[in-house]
């Protein structure tokens, strides 16, 4: 049986499912590799206004320059741990601890077997926006499979396996489906992720942007994240004002410029006033300027120049960004070395 939510925000219907795994019965007890769980098995969501993709009212918050580096590494086609790994310390726990990440979304998206999935996309669509026939493969049979005897392939199976993308009615509908899906560190993030690939690719395509689907085979929460989720309370959430809807050529200059100002962010050689120096980006809209800022406030913080951090954001435009990094903020007052994971 389907169990199906949905909302016009990520957040209104995050918070329906976290509701879901306090209700008696409702979830089943399952193990896992990663330790016993809660389960509640087929789950399909939709989201009406996917720019509306943050979950604010997860607690403990989300680290938002975290979530925008996982976008611009996707967009990116990179695979490269370090890229990731200095925004959450925890990654390699997780997803193991090479240089590289074997099941990088933007790898599969962008240059696994030599193909650029989403410029295939973007063309087909262009071309014959009745085609119901685009998929993005992300799941890989011959990496990803577990082995004979049952053991994963690699520490970092993807869990997103397949993006089905349409055009109807002008706008462009984006339908995600996941093998397996955590409801409290990984969902908030998949959101994120692929709400703004929809958003992209319709302003690649000129069209406009439709809902969202979400579709998992095991929805599920670990025990012992259950006590916060059921302590989750709806936070009042400002309003995303930001637009990344560009054209294709746009559209990927701006993202690689975003590419290589973390690239400046995570090198350790880099002192705090070089960090500081990437506001002056220039090239960069409003919208994506907002994103930088936010990057270079964590990069900052990182090196333990708060104050600069926060007069950053001060800058930023975007009032649901300024609410994501005062979350985050507030969440920070752990020791950093305790907090740096968001995974």
């Amino acid at each position: 049986m389907f169990r199906v939510y949905s909302g016009t925000t990520a957040d209104e219907v995050w918070l329906k499912i976290a509701s879901a795994f306090s209700e008696c019965g409702t979830a089943r007890s399952r193990s896992s590799r990663g330790g016993p769980t809660r389960d509640l098995g087929h789950v399909a969501i939709t989201i009406l206004d996917p720019r509306q993709r943050w979950v604010v009212s997860r607690k403990p918050a989300l680290n938002p320059a975290f979530a925008i580096a996982e976008v611009v590494w996707i967009l990116n086609g990179r695979d490269d741990a370090e890229f990731l790994n200095f925004f959450n310390r925890q990654l390699p726990n997780y997803a193991g601890k090479g240089v590289k990440y074997d099941g990088a979304y933007g790898w599969r998206l962008r240059k696994h077997r030599g193909i650029d999935q989403l410029d295939r996309a973007y063309r087909a669509l262009r071309n014959c926006q009745t085609s119901r026939q685009v998929v993005l493969q992300i799941w890989d049979a011959c990496a990803d499979l577990p082995t004979e005897d049952g053991a994963p392939a690699s520490p970092d199976v993807p869990c997103n396996i397949v993006s089905l993308l349409k055009v109807r009615d002008g706008a462009l509908e984006w339908t995600q489906i996941l093998r397996s899906n955590d409801v409290f560190r990984g969902l908030p993030h998949n959101f994120v992720q692929f709400t703004t690939l929809q958003e992209v690719m319709a302003g690649w395509l000129g069209v406009e942007l439709g809902s969202f689907h979400l579709v998992t085979d095991s929805l599920h929460l670990y025990k012992t994240d259950a006590k916060v989720v059921n302590d989750t309370t709806r936070r009042v959430c400002s309003h995303n004002t930001d637009w990344l809807s560009l054209r294709k050529e746009e559209s990927e200059a701006a993202f690689l410029t975003l590419a290589r100002a973390v690239d400046c962010i995570v090198d350790p050689c880099r002192s705090p006033q070089q960090v500081l120096d990437l506001d002056a980006t220039k090239g960069l809209s409003k919208p994506f300027r907002n994103l930088l800022m936010i990057l270079i406030a964590e990069g900052l913080r990182r090196r333990r120049r708060c104050a600069c951090a926060d007069r950053i954001v001060e800058s930023c435009s975007n009032p649901l960004l300024r609410q994501l990094w005062e979350n985050w903020q507030a969440r920070l007052s752990r020791p950093l070395e305790t907090i740096a994971g968001d995974k």
